[in-house]
């Protein structure tokens, strides 16, 4: 496929005057063609007029149309073919593989928010029959469903090309909802931003959507984003990526006349934490995972285990010895991008440079302009406890490993932990007890809490959660993978005695979408279609 280095707005194509963006070939440090024009507060404003007018019309499609234009996306995806996958595995550093199971999570999540669309429970649907008899005062006849919130803007990841990118977790949640969508690309992967949005924007004219239902902008910097969050056509806000830029957006859209939502994931260090009993009978095989875990994806997955907490002695050693060993043989391996590159070395550098933290091991030595090396360090309860630095994310293949001296310890760091997107306990049937007080202070933490496995790799289904407190999110009670992020984008709406002809559909007498609906609450199945 030809990519021309345009914006999508709407229908139309246009080459932004504010700039030239290049993505950069992370493997050989060269720049790929070709020039992307970057926009400016004119295509933002154009983009948000248009997904304006499109809303009304667009969130009263019906659940068929609105579920077949999803799977169309997903089609369309696909025939794109080995074009999709070359670009952006040239665009990212990311062997072909990792980019064919992106793209299949990808049109996987599209697919599944269609079947979801379908289902309509999202819709939430509740009646409150009349009660004109009551005294002192009649009930009056009340219907409730979630509507969308309006136009969201998006902001492409720089690890997700695909996942969490144009086409990705929030633009699916915030179309299934019902919402029009402004996709900010990430300036790494322009091409295959645009070669998705094409695809959609093909899908918007297939299933004969008004053209404001989605549009791709390109912008470097912040001042893009800012228009765009400030934008009043903007209803909520769906963003990956680091700390600073999301408390910039929260503040922006904090500031607004109107206040939106932003649902921002940030910063997560992603504890392990290894009890007595497990470590005393795994610890060389609790080591593999862990350093498989670690490493996986250049370290640049928001789920990498950066945090190992564990009591001291001999079984912490062999850990130690066992996940050293293991570290000092991974191989350098190529970031996403030569910024993302130079923060994880410095992070690497400053963390082995700190006066409380002993370097356990260090990667090979890199063989390519911008590939990052593993490492693994170590320090005790107490200096962890005194210097908050040591809490703060190296987005990259690093972890530190905090030696307690006893399990009290363990928990009195989990509670000085900042929030997380998960945690992880390493346990066996004789650290029940431990596990057990651990808990409490695990839900408070985190948003997903797993027994003996690693935290790399997130299943997108219907009981996922990827959030959790700030900074690993800006909301706790969203997830941003799963059918549950269709939440994030729907606000209800009570209707109390309209007339049947006024009432939408689905609070219509005689359920006539069949949809599953609470009364006098008392859920009423969906009937058999």
């Amino acid at each position: 496929m030809k990519i021309d280095g345009d914006m999508l707005i709407g229908a139309t194509r246009l080459h932004g005057a504010e700039g030239d963006i290049h993505a950069i070939d992370p493997r050989n440090g060269e720049r790929l063609a070709p020039a992307y024009g970057g926009g400016g507060p004119d295509e933002v404003a154009r983009a948000c007029a248009l997904a304006a007018a499109a809303f009304d019309a667009y969130r009263e499609t019906s659940l068929a149309a609105r579920a077949g234009f999803l799977e169309t996306i997903a089609q369309n995806i696909l025939d794109l073919g080995d074009d999709l996958i070359e670009r952006a595995s040239a665009e990212t550093g990311l062997p072909r593989a990792r980019i064919e199971g992106e793209r299949g999570r990808t049109v996987g999540q599209l697919r599944l928010f269609a079947e979801e669309v379908r289902r309509g429970d999202w819709l939430g649907l509740r009646f409150d029959t009349p009660s004109p008899e009551r005294r002192p005062a009649p009930r009056p006849d009340l219907r409730l469903r979630h509507i969308p919130l309006g136009p969201v803007a998006v902001f492409g990841a720089s690890n997700f090309p695909l996942a969490f990118s144009a086409a990705g977790g929030d633009t699916a949640a915030a179309l299934a909802a019902g919402c029009p969508v402004v996709v900010k690309a990430h300036s790494a992967h322009p091409g295959t931003s645009e070669m998705v949005g094409c695809a959609i924007r093909a899908a918007v004219a297939a299933c004969g959507l008004p053209e404001g239902v989605f549009s791709l902008l390109f912008g470097a910097g912040s001042s893009m984003g800012t228009a765009l969050v400030a934008h009043p056509a903007i209803k909520a806000v769906g963003f990956t990526g680091s700390r600073r830029a999301g408390v910039a957006l929260m503040a922006t859209a904090a500031a607004r006349a109107e206040p939106i939502p932003v649902y921002a994931e940030m910063s997560s260090i992603n504890p392990v934490f290894l009890l007595p009993v497990a470590l005393a009978a795994r610890a060389p095989a609790i080591a593999a995972g862990f350093v498989a875990s670690l490493v996986l994806g250049a370290g640049q997955f928001c789920t990498n285990p950066g945090l190992v907490l564990a009591v001291g002695g001999p079984d912490l050693d062999r850990f130690l010895t066992e996940a050293a060993a293991a570290v000092a043989a991974a191989p350098a391996t190529t970031m996403l991008t030569p910024a993302i590159h130079a923060a994880y070395d410095a992070g690497r550098l400053r963390l082995g440079a700190h006066a409380a933290v002993a370097t356990l091991a260090e990667g090979r030595p890199a063989q390519g302009p911008f590939e990052g090396r593993p490492a693994l360090f170590a320090t005790d309860a107490a200096q962890f406890l005194a210097d908050p630095v040591l809490q703060e994310e190296t987005f990259g293949a690093s972890s530190l490993v905090v030696r307690c001296p006893d399990v009290a310890t363990l928990r009195a760091v989990a509670e000085r932990l900042d929030g997380q997107l998960t945690a992880t306990l390493q346990m066996d049937a004789g650290d029940l007890d431990d596990a057990r007080a651990l808990l409490p202070v695990l839900e408070r933490r985190a948003g997903r809490i797993l027994v003996n496995g690693y935290p790399t790799g997130v299943e997108v289904g219907h009981a996922m959660v990827h959030g959790g407190p700030f900074p690993a999110t800006s909301d706790s009670r969203t997830t941003s993978v799963g059918t549950l992020a269709i939440r994030r984008f729907l606000r209800p709406v009570c209707y109390q005695d309209l007339p049947q002809a006024l009432l939408p559909a689905a609070l219509r007498d005689g359920n006539p979408l069949g949809l599953a609906r609470s009364v006098d609450g008392v859920p009423i199945v969906a009937p058999a279609i």
